[in-house]
């Protein structure tokens, strides 16, 4: 048995540059790894449980990445997932669990892992990097000691349905660092109530992260509800 770490993914900036002939949506982002992480006990057998989940539905079937990943490298293994990265949260927690597995079998393949998803590439690279295309194309940048604090809802939003209502909306491109906002705040309005919390008790701007439906603001500002998390090495 071994245990693998899973860093969430934290999106600082996202631009939507565009949509590209199939479809997938093109970005230019900043995007770093922070320290709260899912963990992954990884012995022989076949089995997947997963214990801890919150946000969004996990459920432990033939389509967690967890599993797609393990066939994308022909692996079997028994795996329970421990949960602490909220799924549906825009924190990169399927995609971080695709990317541990990876690197447990050893495989650093950006196309193997941009086929499990847009967000495994950076977070089988971790780090900070500017991420572009449909999020295959990773330029690592030094990495900065950072603070952040996460504010989640206890609701998930939905990637797709957040892409399709900035497609619905004409593409707009938000006042602050975050294309996605105006998009995720039309499919799930609860978000701004969320946004106001973070704001009055910081006294600053939150961001939704990638898709949401997290929001942060850079510095420490622990309790009520809220996450401190920092910058973390390279996976």
């Amino acid at each position: 048995m071994v245990v693998v770490r899973a860093p969430a993914k934290l999106t600082v900036s996202l631009r939507v540059a565009g949509v590209r002939f199939d479809g997938y949506h093109l970005i230019d982002a900043e995007m770093v790894t922070v320290d709260l992480a899912d963990e992954l006990e990884i012995g022989p057998g076949d089995h997947l449980e997963v214990v801890g989940a919150s946000g969004l539905p996990v459920p432990a079937d033939e389509d967690n990445l967890v599993r797609r990943a393990l066939r994308a490298v022909d692996r079997t293994a028994a795996v329970r997932l421990v949960k602490r990265i909220p799924a549906g949260a825009g924190l990169g927690g399927g995609s971080a669990d695709a990317a541990a597995v990876l690197r447990w079998a050893g495989c650093g393949d950006l196309e193997v892992a941009a086929a499990l998803g847009a967000d495994v590439p950076f977070c089988v690279r971790g780090g900070r990097a500017r991420v572009t295309g449909i999020g295959d194309v990773i330029e690592p940048l030094p990495v900065v000691a950072r603070t952040f604090t996460l504010l989640t809802p206890p609701f998930g939003v939905s990637t797709p349905a957040v892409y399709r209502a900035w497609d619905d909306l004409g593409g707009p491109t938000a006042l602050g660092p975050n294309d996605l906002e105006p998009a995720a705040l039309e499919v799930e309005p609860r978000l701004a109530e969320w946004r106001e919390r973070l704001a009055s008790a910081t006294g600053a701007t939150p961001v939704l992260a990638g898709s949401g439906s997290t929001w942060f603001v850079e510095g420490d500002f622990p309790g009520d509800g809220r996450v401190v998390t920092r910058t973390d090495r390279p996976a």
